[in-house]
């Protein structure tokens, strides 16, 4: 049986048979990082061997992989996790790999000058990969001190000489200035649920720009889940992960501390920033993803398996931007050519 969205129950490929999945009772918990933090990573594996329940065959799974499908069989497999921090939530797949693949092509098709074998890729209807990626999700509270500047612009009037049709002319304009005031003061931020990835596998960055997470929507983890879909165990540990929050931490507290400078323009020389109450999860989120390569280059596509969002570095055509030049500058030419010859 595997899971599937559309029912949020587990199906049978075979008999078509639906069974339940019961929602774990109880909330999801958060963690003090610290407690994390101490936690030690002894095991190092290269990859992990499962046998098929069904048809009986032996075959390796990535050293970070949890579950996947056997390759001969397609039965779902599943083997355990072996970092010391495990998934204590989820957000289960909400959109089917149809409804995926329909977001994806709507938005390789709004794509101008991609190259016309990315739009073959997605209507040959290229299987979508299903995967449940970790990401840690951080609370933490921030207080901090800070120095700086309040730039007010005023006005002043200034005399300048110009030429007017050939002769001097003294005018009056209104010219800016800043004045700088030095302030100091505090502010408190709270933050929950700040989301970052846990994977190597993919671009940091661009599995961060898949969000909104609707993070409302987390279950009690339940391996259920799982069944049929790839998924993977963090690569980025709880330090890391950590210090990656705290930069986007630190982006939403100068801005904060920017709003309670005030003025026109403001400069942050010092800041003081302490942190409490930070506590972690360690949660899987649902990702379909592709990857196209095109002069060499390969170009990776997620899409958001809760909201359905399509992020991803998109390929352009030099032919068809050659083209669009040459029709352009074409146009131009016969549209001179025809008001000269007036």
């Amino acid at each position: 049986m595997r899971f599937n969205p559309t029912t949020n129950s587990l199906k049978c490929d075979f008999c078509g048979g639906v069974e339940k999945i019961e929602l774990k009772e109880g909330r999801v918990e958060a963690y003090p990082l610290e407690s994390g933090l101490r936690l030690i990573d002894n095991k190092r594996i290269d990859s992990r061997e499962v046998k098929c329940i069904r048809c009986g065959a032996s075959f390796s799974l990535d050293y970070d992989m949890v579950s996947s499908n056997c390759p001969y069989c397609t039965t779902p497999a599943i083997t355990e996790f072996v970092k010391p921090i495990k998934p204590n939530s989820l957000i289960p797949f909400a959109i089917t790999p149809k409804e995926a693949q329909s977001r994806f092509k709507s938005w390789v098709g709004s794509l101008w000058f991609a190259p016309t074998r990315l739009k073959e890729f997605v209507d040959g209807n290229k299987k979508l990969t299903a995967l449940y990626l970790p990401y840690w999700a951080f609370n933490a509270n921030a207080y901090t001190r800070y120095r700086g500047e309040r730039g007010d612009i005023y006005f002043v009037t200034v005399q300048r000489r110009v030429i007017v049709n050939g002769r001097e002319q003294i005018v009056y304009e209104q010219e800016p200035r800043i004045r700088w005031t030095p302030v100091s003061g505090e502010v408190s931020n709270s933050f929950r649920d700040l989301e970052v990835s846990a994977t190597k596998r993919l671009p940091v960055g661009l599995l961060e720009s898949l969000s909104p997470w609707n993070v409302k929507n987390l279950i009690p983890f339940d391996v259920k889940y799982l069944l049929g879909f790839v998924s993977r165990e963090y690569t980025i540990e709880l330090r890391d992960g950590f210090m990656r929050a705290k930069l986007i931490m630190e982006r939403v507290i100068d801005r904060t501390i920017r709003r309670d400078i005030g003025g026109d323009q403001q400069q942050i020389h010092y800041r003081d920033i302490n942190y409490s109450d930070e506590e972690y999860k360690n949660v899987l989120f649902p990702v379909y993803t592709a990857d196209f390569k095109w002069k060499g280059e390969d170009y990776i596509y997620l899409i958001n398996g809760q909201s359905g969002k399509v992020v991803g570095e998109r390929p352009y055509s030099i032919l068809k931007i050659t083209l669009l030049v040459i029709v352009i500058v074409t146009i131009l030419a016969i549209a001179i050519y025809i008001d000269s010859h007036r």
